[in-house]
């Protein structure tokens, strides 16, 4: 059983290490990206000690500031009970999805039910698990390995996060999509009809057009008009709602400035005013949410696209985007030969 862990925060390590305890099935373990593990001990001895009791507490009071900053950060309200143990869903026979392992007997309890790789898919810090921009970007390369480590070590492949409710179902999704052979609604209702999840369907579409028409940025400039405020800012586009960018005043024009460089999409943010969250009437705005929420959004294009470029951008973001054969054909080749490039941290294709 290979585990890949980590794929989407650095380069993955070609290679494997076997486990400390022998199996006769092989189990082995790839390990990329972050230095930080995803196996927790269990503590030693039959009685419950007041430090064993306190440690219950901790994990419960941990696991609901993660399930309330995935709420945040997904727009739906979902639940994570690290102290309950690792969960998981069949969402077909040969694909798993779950949350992560917690203890050697959890590997135990995969090898059983037949699982050959272990993918894992956690962040740290673990808020980059909800960070839908840092998805598109990182898709192409994390499902070029899983494809080649389905090929090659066959049986069944358990795909983890940190709670197996954002970007690992994503990252299953974009598999079945590009992969399977499912269009995207019909994936993501078999995903939905065997375990409650939020994967970020905006991420797949926009990697699947990014790998088809290509990916480059083009400059934007946001701007706030004002000279009585101490300071101003902006959360949303390509960091996520999480974070905040400072905008530069202006002495001269009287008025605070941001330029940015984004990939082609369109991208909500709101103005932090001083430190009150507003619209700004001068750029556009979105329509109110089902939380009644209104925010600004800019929509990048980069220049040059032809028109068929443009409608096959439309159809593949649109409302019930499918593959064509040849373009399942051109994503599979892309996958064959996809690395990472310097440029911007993004992942490209190209021949050896």
């Amino acid at each position: 059983m290979n585990c890949l862990q980590n794929l989407l925060k650095e380069p993955p390590i070609v290679g494997s290490r076997s486990m400390r305890r022998p199996s006769p099935l092989n189990l082995t373990m790839v390990r990329g990206g972050s230095r930080r593990s995803n196996t927790v001990k269990t503590a030693s001895g039959a009685s419950t000690s007041s430090a064993e009791s306190g440690a219950v507490e901790a994990g419960t009071e941990k696991s609901d500031t993660y399930s309330t900053n995935m709420t945040q950060a997904m727009g739906a309200v979902l639940t994570y009970r690290h102290e309950l143990g690792m969960n998981y869903n069949f969402i077909r026979p040969d694909l798993i999805v779950g949350s992560c392992l917690q203890s050697p007997l959890d590997v135990d309890k995969l090898r059983d039910i037949g699982v050959k790789t272990v993918f894992c898919l956690q962040q740290d810090p673990d808020l980059e698990d909800f960070d839908a921009f840092d998805l598109r970007l990182r898709l192409p390369a994390v499902i070029s390995k899983l494809h080649k480590l389905v090929n090659h070590n066959g049986g069944v492949t358990y795909i983890h996060c940190t709670a197996g409710l954002g970007r690992a179902p994503a990252v299953t999704l974009a598999y079945m999509f590009w992969i399977l052979g499912y269009s995207l609604n019909e994936g993501h209702q078999l995903l939905q009809s065997k375990r409650a999840c939020f994967p970020k369907l905006e991420a797949i579409k926009l990697a699947t057009a990014d790998i088809l028409t290509g990916l480059s940025k083009n400059s934007i400039t946001l701007k706030w008009e004002s000279d009585s405020c101490s300071s101003v800012e902006i959360s949303g586009l390509d960091v996520g709602w999480g974070q905040i960018i400072p905008l530069t005043y202006n002495k001269e024009k009287r008025a605070w400035y941001l330029e940015r460089e984004l990939p082609e999409g369109r991208y909500e943010y709101k103005y932090i005013v001083d430190g009150k969250w507003v619209c700004n009437d001068n750029e556009k705005k979105t329509k109110a949410n089902a939380d009644g929420h209104v925010n600004n959004y800019v929509q990048v294009s980069r220049d040059g696209t032809s028109d068929e470029e443009r409608e096959l951008r439309e159809r593949l973001t649109g409302q019930n985007p499918d593959l064509t054969k040849e373009e399942r054909l051109m994503i599979r080749e892309y996958l064959e030969h996809c690395s990472r490039s310097d440029e911007f941290g993004l992942w490209v294709s190209h021949d050896d």
